[in-house]
């Protein structure tokens, strides 16, 4: 058995909650269970960073009562909403009548939606704002999709100690709690926690470590598995090493036909997408191509991207001869969506669609990009009304997204 309070550094201690079943996970079962890993900062404003799963809410509550006082606690630092973490909130708020929830406005929408806490007192915090939450200083950073959009991670800095939530975490009923004391090697584990959960965000992963390049990490304690208190940097190489993209010999093709110049700028931008991703990318107007050539350009390449403007409820030009014929050719192994511009309705970017759903390309659609990454800020197939700055960057993450798929 584990003791309820267990000393991580000075006045910083675990107090989370062990979960030796086989555990029902992500459409996954644990078979080494996890632990839902929940830190008490007993600083002159004493602190909570996360919780536990809300199925131990009532019995985290308790225990944590027993040997601190529940209306001293300041702030609880909620780093993601997901039940396994914040789900013991609402049974903690009952009882912590002073406490104010430290958090992104995104989760802050996300907790109200969930646990009905409107009438609690939220702390908003953004990228790089700090905490003194006396004797210690919290730093926080904006972790977006890693691996929920509201995500965030907290600093220690006096005591160097990294709180990431979900990040670098690993899914073990972790007894011996610190790497150091484990039983076995458990690298194998992390790399298996980081294929099946980050894996799928790998740009914000480099966008997380960019972040952390200059702080000083002597400890990891994540919310499942084991807290990193021994070689840190090389969980935090892992990281890198695992999120490095492999595009090398890696090539798109954007097929369009353009009434207005519209649907030619959302190629453009989904061009910049891609080649900043790093995959050598093809662009073509039909106007000014063969159907042979195209041909040969969608055998050669991984990733086929069509779109068209809407004109009378259809594609204009050509482009459905070219298509019919792309659509004929054996896709499979390779990546697809559908983009346009229109100004009423936009039938053609639906109507490609269907032409791509009834060959064998892998399609690209908003289902499998949520699925798969759980993101929902790019929407496929791209559909935009007219075209404006404001929808440039909707299409440059669609090339980024696409890029994800085949690097």
């Amino acid at each position: 058995m584990m003791n309820n309070k267990i000393e991580i550094a000075e006045k910083s201690f675990w107090v989370g909650k062990l979960d030796d079943r086989p555990v029902p996970f992500h459409r996954l079962i644990l078979e080494k269970g996890t632990t839902y890993n929940s830190y008490l900062l007993e600083t002159e404003k004493p602190t909570l960073i996360d919780t536990v799963d809300i199925a131990f809410g009532g019995e985290f509550v308790k225990k944590l009562s027993e040997g601190f006082d529940l209306n001293l606690l300041k702030y609880v630092v909620i780093n993601h909403v997901e039940p396994d973490h914040a789900g013991a909130l609402p049974a903690l708020m009952n009882k912590a009548k002073n406490a104010v929830i430290v958090t992104t406005e995104k989760a802050k929408e996300l907790l109200n939606g969930m646990f009905k806490l409107h009438n609690r007192e939220y702390l908003i915090v953004k990228d790089g704002d700090t905490l003194d939450i006396g004797g210690k200083t919290l730093k926080f950073f904006e972790t977006p999709y890693l691996h929920t959009e509201e995500t965030m991670i907290t600093y220690s800095v006096e005591d160097k100690i990294l709180y990431p939530c979900d990040i670098f975490s690993t899914h073990i009923a972790a007894y011996e709690l610190f790497n150091d004391l484990a039983k076995e090697d458990i690298t194998q584990d992390f790399k298996v926690y980081y294929q099946l959960i980050m894996g799928p965000h790998r740009t914000y992963v480099r966008e997380m470590l960019d972040k952390l390049k200059d702080i000083e990490i002597n400890t990891i304690a994540p919310s499942h598995g084991f807290i990193l208190r021994d070689n840190a940097k090389m969980f935090i190489d892992l990281y890198e090493e695992m999120s490095l993209k492999d595009t090398y010999g890696k090539k798109a093709l954007i097929l369009f036909s353009s009434m207005t110049g519209n649907t030619g700028k959302l190629a453009n931008d989904i061009y910049e997408g891609l080649t900043d991703s790093g995959i050598e990318t093809r662009i073509v107007n039909v106007k000014s191509s063969s159907i042979d050539t195209v041909k040969e350009m969608a055998a050669e390449s991984d990733m086929i991207a069509i779109g068209s403007s809407t004109r009378y409820g259809d594609m204009i030009g050509n482009i459905e001869d070219y298509i019919k014929e792309i659509v004929s050719m054996d896709l499979s192994g390779k990546y697809g969506f559908a983009f346009g511009s229109y100004g009423w309705s936009g039938e053609a970017i639906e109507i490609i669609n269907d032409y791509l759903r009834q060959s064998n390309i892998e399609l690209l659609d908003s289902a499998r990009i949520i699925k798969a990454t759980g993101a929902n800020e790019v929407s496929l197939p791209l559909r935009i009304s007219f075209y404006s700055d404001n929808e440039k960057m909707a299409a440059i993450n669609a090339g980024k997204t696409a890029a994800e798929f085949i690097a």
